[in-house]
């Protein structure tokens, strides 16, 4: 079982996109795929057509005494292959919870240890904010895939995100790979076009040396948690988060290989 956090410390660069367009490929091919979402807005569940209200069991229950298993807080989807675990609101209360509860940095990978549900890919959808939260999921992850947006602001949020992502590596005692994403490309811009020059020169092979563009139809997020009624993808920017996932694949597979 793969563990990837998409995450990034700077909001509306796409994470919850990405989750749910690398999560549905993977399906899509096959895979079988849990997203869990740790974001308390809750986009990603959201999408999936669950309310706020009542609030739903999820990602909450596994930092209860005892935690629950998260193989009983997954849900499926409509896409064959792939499951969901829910957000909720409550998951904002945590921060207060950790000082008098020690252990709470360790939750989620605790529960993936005992998770046996037969997932090949477990996704993880951060909070824009570093935090009890994303500790876990970079404590928990064995791969960093860090959606950015391709304008000027974003790459101070990339610079901060690698930092953390060094900082956790260094805590764990072992290497946290991650991959950058160029996200929300516009090449009739300037700035854009500068932008991911920019990002893909500065981290080399760690940024994508592609990206991937605007594309109307994901407005709406919905669209990638549903069974696609063709075989097609809906849109450009599905067709190039195809292309980002292969080459995450064939990084992972790469270091696999230097490792054996």
């Amino acid at each position: 079982m793969r563990v990837w956090a998409i995450a990034n410390q700077k909001g509306g660069v796409g994470k919850t996109t990405t989750t749910l367009a690398l999560g549905r490929t993977l399906a899509l091919r096959g895979q079988r795929v849990l997203l869990v979402d740790l974001d308390p807005h809750g986009s990603l569940t959201r999408a999936f057509g669950v309310p706020a209200e009542p609030p739903p069991s999820g990602v909450l229950e596994l930092f209860s005494t005892p935690p629950r298993p998260l193989s009983e807080l997954a849900h499926p989807s409509p896409l064959e292959g792939l499951d969901f675990v829910c957000a909720q609101t409550a998951l904002a209360t945590l921060e207060r919870r950790s000082a008098s509860q020690p252990g709470l940095g360790l939750a989620l990978s605790q529960a993936l240890s005992r998770h046996a549900a037969g997932h090949d890919y477990v996704l993880l959808d951060c909070p824009p904010t570093l935090g009890l939260l994303m500790v876990n999921a970079l404590a928990a992850a064995d791969h960093l895939v860090v959606p950015t947006q391709t304008e000027p602001l974003a790459l101070h949020g990339l610079a901060g995100m690698r930092r953390t992502g060094e900082m956790i590596a260094r805590s764990r005692g072992r290497p946290l790979p991650a991959a950058v994403l160029p996200t929300m490309f516009d090449r009739r811009t300037r700035v854009g076009r500068e932008t991911l020059r920019q990002m893909q020169k500065e981290y080399g092979p760690l940024a994508w040396s592609e990206a991937i563009p605007i594309d109307t139809q994901l407005r709406n997020a919905d669209i990638l948690a549903q069974q696609p009624a063709t075989s097609a993808q809906p849109g450009r920017a599905l067709d190039a988060y195809a292309r980002a996932l292969d080459w995450i694949l064939a990084g992972q597979a790469r270091r696999l290989e230097r490792a054996a």
